[in-house]
């Protein structure tokens, strides 16, 4: 982004002309609307807020004045830009400083203070100036930093209109009427607004979370009078202007992104200020369960007296795009003043230093413009705050597919995401979801070079965002605008709070009445209520819960790992479930998501989530330690990617397609894989150690969860053969290969599934089957006697032998044998009778004797059988055949084996023998 400084521009007369002012005070002082018309009475102007809805809201009032094709709205979700505009609305991080304008304004300046966005605005106080006249609004704090940093600066201070004063402790249910709650988490806000409900019939409810839409919406359901009080988080303590006269405080800690804190007096006064406006009065307090504030807290609240900021963050902004690890160095540079301190952790420079890591990124990001790029993707807020990568790998993504398609994004792909979230089902947590991802769509769709017709998807985003905002509207509006009366709320309803309590069995008691049962983390209201009474449940167990479901949590922690169990795709602590598995980066890593719960806060879920993620790890370790141990194994290159298949297999896979890579395998990898237990078989590689029912359930749930459906039927224990469904055949083979099995296709196209070590067996015995029994017995007296028999193309089937081995009938051996090369042939007789297809003759780089060979597992005993076979285009029937054949058989054969390396073995014997 430019600078709109002196040295920027070509006119410096203009600027050794302009005045600077600082207009400080509280809130209730008028000094938005003094710099609006101050701004009015310039030829251009820009002014810049901490918020979009505060941009929006002063943009529709400069509308009113000036018509609209005279007013520009620039904030990062939202551009209203006509042509002839000649004043301009903004948030701080939108304001386009390069733009010459004859009046500048930023407000609420202290924010130069906050840890995550205040070195935009000290950007501002620094570098952003007006031609003719420059404003800086906000909090008496700032001025000592203001008049270091800008000398020049006249300050003008401003007396609050009306009074605000401290009227102490009161009760949710004394509160008067235009009062504002205020809590500081989601959970917080839904207990009070419940109460509130309840007692007096309505609330409305703002979180920093709510869209401007939604929030809106909320305000207006207040100001119009439909309800006289509002639960809101401390997002009222800034952009709201708010017809209140009461402002509650039902909790003094907040989590910060860092960790709880109690909040400090300007924050106080910042939320308390937001009662009484204009020329009437306001007061602030706390509900009973917090207690009274000090006095020395109260005296600088209505006294309007903080300890004044003694720095402001700042990040350089002379940057060095030559590449990315100068770009981190320059991002580092340390700042020119002592009033100035060095932003930490800011959320696009991590996201940067994350993309920075990806080889695939570093190999594009070579030149200026591509790492100028690079830093604009990274700067795509996250208005999700997730605690995860997720961000991280929206922004890889986008960078990407920016780079390999000449700097737009692909609007299939655009198209695509936004779908995904173009639904307005749910409960209010999703939606809050949904909304927050969209706004960062939204705010995409506005970076005007980055898609081919940007006004096009900007309305799409638009429309999405404005549906899931009156979606949540009305959601809120249903659950904490209710007037309706039911029996157990006026039971309930009464002078003093209300007490609740959890049996040991989980019953649920509030004022000694049974309202559900608790169930782990789960509450199930009582099952002989039903339609609207089901909500009133729903708020006495909030209101009982409140204190229980922190221990609950704190104890789920802290149980031992017998106490959790895989059930389907959800992991249950002591029975009841209380998360979900997701497909994750690899299939022994799969993502864990908390099941939805009214009762849990953010850092509630991820404490859960964590406790969650540790006990899987460990059950997958213990449960498939063959693949653990797989994982760890050094091998060679073409060895490791074998492993790595496999594992990503779950433990089978077909040998024909790995045949390129099992060539590559070195001698010390192949006994390395026979140490890990890898069958390196004739139409498989498995694992027979993973065989174990318990370690098939797993795996099969593993790779649904991987595939994102459900687990097919699986074989009752120790089953050999079992059919399998319709479905894909790409499908139903790895789910086969998931649980150690091969999927085989029988003559009518329906499908059934070997275990692959029988399989293997199939095939050993198939081979001895394959070799020729002379006519004549052989002793001593025979000179063949010595000789071993060599085998051939053929087999006596023997077939219920076969069938009894694989577990099948006649029909579905003849499937097994056919994939073992073997084809089915009937003699004269009309016995039974497998031929084996002629192999291609394959001349070896170097001979091996078949112990050797089999033990480097090249092939198995039936190909090692076929490599020194007859001439192509003979064949040896090997049904019963008169003994002139037989003999003659033999004799062309023992010509053959005469010189093979293989003959020594007949002169070998077995110990013992």
């Amino acid at each position: 982004m430019g600078r709109q400084s002196p040295d920027s521009l070509s006119d410096m007369s203009l600027f050794a002309q302009s005045r600077v002012t600082a207009v400080l005070g509280p809130t209730n002082t008028g000094k938005t609307y003094l710099a609006i018309d101050r701004m009015l009475g310039h030829s251009s102007g820009m002014i810049g807020f901490p918020l979009r809805l505060l941009a929006r809201e002063n943009y529709d009032r400069m509308v009113k004045v000036k018509g609209a094709g005279q007013v520009a709205l620039v904030t990062g979700e939202e551009k209203i830009l006509p042509a002839g505009a000649r004043y301009f609305c903004c948030t701080v991080e939108s304001m386009p400083v390069d733009r010459p304008v004859s009046f500048l304004a930023v407000d609420e300046i202290q924010l130069c203070a906050d840890p995550e966005r205040g070195h935009v605005f000290t950007d501002r106080l620094l570098h952003a100036r007006g031609l003719a006249e420059t404003m800086f609004l906000g909090a008496e704090t700032i001025r000592p930093v203001l008049q270091k940093l800008v000398p020049k600066a006249e300050f003008v201070t401003r007396p609050r209109f009306s009074t605000l004063t401290y009227t102490g402790p009161q009760k949710l249910t004394r509160l008067p009427p235009r009062s504002a709650v205020v809590a500081f988490s989601a959970a917080e806000v839904y207990a009070t607004a419940e109460l509130i409900r309840r007692q007096r019939g309505g609330t409305a409810v703002v979180l920093g979370a709510l869209s401007p839409r939604t929030r809106n919406a909320q305000v207006g359901l207040f100001e119009a009078g439909e309800v006289d009080y509002l639960v809101a988080t401390d997002a009222i303590g800034m952009g709201l202007n708010l017809d209140l006269d009461h402002v509650a405080f039902a909790k003094l800690r907040k989590f910060d992104g860092r960790g709880r804190r109690q909040l400090r007096a300007p924050e106080i006064g910042q939320i308390a200020g937001r009662a009484g406006r204009h020329m009437s009065d306001g007061t602030f307090g706390t509900t009973g369960e917090v207690g009274p504030l000090s006095q020395e807290l109260v005296d600088a609240v209505e006294n309007h007296r903080f300890d004044p900021v003694t720095f402001v963050h700042w990040r350089n902004v002379d940057l060095d795009f030559r590449n990315p690890a100068l770009l981190l160095k320059s991002l580092d540079a340390r700042p020119p003043r002592s009033e100035l301190l060095l932003v930490r952790n800011a959320e696009d420079q991590l996201a940067l230093a994350s993309l920075a890591r990806d080889p695939e990124i570093a190999q594009l990001a070579t030149s200026a413009d591509s790492v100028a790029l690079l830093w604009e993707v990274c700067q795509v807020p996250d208005f999700r705050k997730i605690l995860s990568d997720h961000h991280a790998q929206l922004l890889s993504q986008l960078y990407l597919r920016l780079m390999r398609n000449g700097l737009q994004l692909p609007e299939d792909w655009v198209g695509g995401q936004l779908a995904r979230l173009d639904r307005i089902d749910g409960d209010i947590d999703h939606l809050i979801q949904r909304i927050a991802h969209i706004r960062t769509w939204t705010y995409i769709t506005h970076r005007g070079d980055w898609l081919a017709d940007n006004a096009h998807w900007q309305g799409r985003a638009r429309a999405i965002e404005d549906a899931l905002s009156d979606a949540l509207h009305e959601r809120l509006t249903q659950r904490f605008v209710d007037r309706r009366t039911a029996v157990l709320v006026r039971r309930l309803r009464g002078e003093g709070a209300l007490i609740g309590a959890v049996r040991k069995n989980g019953e649920v008691l509030v004022e000694g009445e049974f309202v559900g049962r608790l169930h782990g983390l789960e509450f199930r209201p009582d099952e002989e209520v039903s339609g609207t009474d089901v909500r009133q449940l729903l708020t006495a167990a909030r209101r009982a819960l409140t204190d229980e479901m922190p221990r609950r949590v704190k104890r789920l922690e802290q149980d031992n790992d017998g106490a959790f169990t895989l059930v389907e795709d959800r992991i249950a602590w002591r029975g009841t479930p209380f998360a979900r598995l997701a497909a994750g980066d690899t299939v022994l890593t799969p993502r864990i998501e908390v099941l939805h719960s009214d009762f849990l806060d953010g850092p509630a879920r991820e404490r859960l989530r964590k406790r969650a993620a540790a006990w899987l790890t460990r059950h997958i370790r213990a449960q498939l330690k063959p693949l653990i141990k797989a994982q760890e194994a050094e091998l060679s290159p073409p060895g490791r990617g074998l492993l790595f298949q496999l594992v990503e297999a779950l433990g089978t896979l077909p040998r024909r397609p790995l045949s390129a890579q099992m060539k590559a395998l070195t001698k010390a990898d192949r006994k390395t894989l026979a140490e890990l237990g890898l069958r390196l078989g004739a139409a498989s590689l498995f694992m027979p150690k993973l065989q174990h029912p318990r370690m098939l359930e797993l795996r099969a749930r593993l790779w649904a969860v991987r595939h994102g459906c459900s687990v097919p039927a699986l074989p009752e224990a120790g089953a050999k053969t079992f059919d399998l469904p319709t479905g894909e055949p790409a499908t139903l083979d790895d789910f086969c290969h998931a649980i150690g099995y091969r999927r085989i296709t029988r003559q009518d196209r329906s499908a059934f599934a070997v275990r692959a070590d029988v399989l293997e067996r199939l095939a050993r015995e198939v081979y001895k089957l394959a070799t020729v029994k002379p006519a004549a017995e052989v002793t001593g007296d025979n000179p063949d006697a010595a000789k071993r028999e060599a085998p051939q193309a053929g087999a006596d089937t023997n077939t219920p032998a076969l069938c009894a081995l694989a577990d099948c009938g006649e029909s579905d051996l003849e499937a097994l044998l056919f994939v073992l090369g073997y084809r089915r042939h009937s003699t004269a007789e009309g016995q039974a009778h497998f031929r084996r297809k002629e192999p291609r003759r394959q001349t070896p780089a170097r001979k091996k004797t078949p112990q050797k060979a089999q033990a480097d597992g090249l092939e198995a005993p039936a190909q090692q059988a076929g490599r020194k076979q007859r001439p192509r285009g003979k064949r040896t029937a090997l049904d019963l055949a008169p003994a002139a054949r037989q003999a003659e058989a033999r004799r062309r054969e023992e010509k053959r084996m005469a010189d093979s390396p293989f003959a020594i073995l007949r002169q070998l014997s077995l110990g013992g023998e």
